[in-house]
């Protein structure tokens, strides 16, 4: 039984918000894409044709993981899990797999149809949950998966 919960981020809370930037920055070993400013903005904004939503995995307060979904600005009906990230020692728990999952259920409650797109290294995680490699998508070990519904 998980002793963690996953809810949907607060970013009207500061100090949740400051503990998924430092989760996914200690989780990213490039600091100019994934820097501390940068991932603040990502986190906050949010404009009503291209939702972003973040998913956090708690456990006794503390912030273990970090998941997005956001809305594709050039693809309609596309959605695009990112900015993922498990803290190191919480690895191995399922931490991510529920994130996934639930975002996937929020995307499927909140939209009739469409496709949801993840580049991975982790092709089985995705391939579990019912999504499919896109053909020819392998770059430098990452794959482009999708989910239609």
């Amino acid at each position: 039984m998980p002793t963690f919960r996953i809810d949907l981020l607060d970013v009207g809370n500061p100090a949740l918000v400051e503990a998924s930037v430092e989760l996914l920055v200690s989780a990213f070993t490039n600091s100019e894409r994934y820097g501390a400013k940068r991932l603040r903005e990502e986190l906050r904004a949010n404009s009503g044709l291209f939702y972003r939503r973040f998913f956090v995995a708690t456990e006794a307060r503390d912030i273990i993981g970090v998941g997005g979904v956001k809305a594709a600005d050039w693809a309609s009906h596309t959605h695009l899990l990112y900015l993922s990230a498990v803290a190191q020692e919480q690895r191995g728990q399922g931490i991510g797999q529920a994130l996934v999952k639930a975002r996937v259920k929020w995307v499927e409650q909140n939209f009739k149809t469409g496709r949801i797109l993840v580049s991975s290294t982790k092709g089985k995680r995705f391939r579990d949950l019912g999504f499919v490699e896109v053909r020819k998508s392998a770059i430098e070990g990452r794959h482009l998966m999708m989910l239609r519904f």
